[in-house]
């Protein structure tokens, strides 16, 4: 028999894939440019992954984009929830669902 081992098994955790990531970063890099946000965090969990912003390092994050595959056929598996808890915006589409985030950039600019 097998001994437990103080890791979880990767296989069966959720994670953003590659080109997920690299749309995502794409965004926070403006954001960061922009001096709104200074850190982030990944998370890879068995139902959920999910990707934190914070605007300083010791708060709560500001915005959590999750990655839920079991939404897939209802809502869609992207979401973007805000720093109270709401969900901002959900979909089928990353880019899509991202946009309500750009938004904000644009006013922050202005």
């Amino acid at each position: 028999m097998n001994a437990p081992t103080p890791f979880p098994d990767l296989s069966q955790t959720v994670n953003f894939h590659r080109t997920e990531l690299s749309v995502i970063l794409s965004l926070y890099g403006r954001f960061v440019a922009a001096g709104e946000w200074r850190d982030y965090g990944i998370s890879g969990l068995r139902e959920v992954a999910v990707f934190s912003i914070f605007r300083r390092t010791a708060e709560q994050p500001m915005y959590r984009i999750e990655k839920r595959p079991r939404m897939a056929v209802k809502q869609g598996m992207y979401a973007v929830i805000g720093m109270d808890g709401r969900i901002l915006r959900r979909g089928h589409d990353l880019k899509t669902v991202l946009r309500v985030l750009e938004r904000k950039l644009i006013r922050a600019v202005d």
